[in-house]
């Protein structure tokens, strides 16, 4: 039993290997965009920092939402951030589910390159409609008689470039339509979706989007519209942004383009290019897939097997 695990957890040990050794050689060619996308989180923050500096407070606004669904009230407001914290998590954690699972269907640095991608596009309509119009915030520290609900001019830039992380993300005020909140989710549903490979977990996935949706309305976090807009928004950026997007490499596909080589000679006579293209799951030109010669010589290019045997005899 013992030497059964020890050989189980070396396998998975040079698994997890072989998965960093690919995801490095990605990362080193896509580290820019990773880089960019996580610059344009902070730039994304930054904004709603600043337009809370905008917020004036004033009556709630008339809402369908808050009629139709009870309000949670302070003491469960924490119910809308647990469960999109543990959508965030959950999702965070299936991205590097290759390092150890068998089922390898996604490269992590490559999903996150289009997560990323369909985050900034998201966020920067966000930005450009919340600072468009500002709504007197419902959550209860944006209310009048709030002290958060405004903030004092800034004293230094720092302080701006700070957003005072993590409570100036927390109690925010200004940044309305659309939810960030479900920016976030419903992009992970929706890459999830493609690329996962559990269908009750898609389900679920939905079914968890559908609840938070109704979480931040009855917690008062964002009016109904900020929420409805969000849904209709992400949606519509996922489907052009992805078009506009590389087909995501197979990772069957890949495994299968590695088994070309009929033989050691023909793995060595590859390319620098082929190899290139085979790490990273994308296809050769239709062209190339031709039978490559053995070294029985009974497969050639133009199909000959007679010269072929003629050349291995030496004639």
């Amino acid at each position: 039993m013992s030497f059964y695990i020890g050989r189980e957890a070396s396998k998975l040990w040079k698994r997890f290997c072989a998965e960093i050794t690919t995801e490095i050689n990605l990362l080193a060619e896509n580290w820019k965009y990773l880089l960019a996308g996580l610059v344009c989180q902070y730039i994304h923050g930054l904004a709603a920092r600043g337009v809370h500096y905008l917020h004036k407070p004033g009556p709630t606004l008339q809402d369908l939402g808050f009629f139709v669904l009870p309000e949670l009230g302070q003491d469960k407001a924490y119910l809308s951030e647990t469960l999109f914290t543990t959508i965030f998590v959950s999702f965070f954690l299936w991205t590097f589910h290759p390092f150890i699972l068998k089922n390898k269907k996604i490269y992590t640095v490559l999903i996150w390159c289009r997560v990323l991608s369909f985050l900034v596009a998201s966020q920067a309509l966000r930005i450009v409609t919340f600072y468009s119009t500002q709504l007197p915030g419902p959550n209860y520290h944006c209310r009048e008689g709030s002290e958060l609900a405004t903030l004092p001019p800034p004293k230094s830039v720092l302080e701006v470039l700070l957003i005072n992380f993590p409570r100036g993300v927390l109690y925010g005020c200004g940044d309305l339509i659309f939810s960030s909140h479900m920016i976030f989710t419903l992009v992970f549903v929706l890459t999830y979706q493609k690329y996962g490979t559990r269908r009750c977990i898609k389900q679920l996935g939905w079914l968890l989007a559908v609840i938070q949706s109704l979480l931040i309305i009855a917690s008062r976090k964002h009016y109904t519209v900020d929420v409805v807009v969000a849904w209709y928004t992400v949606n519509l950026v996922v489907f052009f942004v992805e078009k506009k997007l590389p087909e995501m490499p197979d990772r069957t596909s890949a495994a299968a383009a590695m088994l070309l080589p009929m033989s050691v000679k023909d793995k060595d006579g590859w390319t620098k290019e082929e190899n290139h293209k085979s790490l990273n799951g994308n296809s050769v030109d239709p062209a190339e897939w031709r039978q490559r010669t053995q070294s029985n010589g009974k497969n050639m290019e133009n199909g000959n097997a007679h010269l072929a045997d003629s050349a291995m005899n030496g004639a």
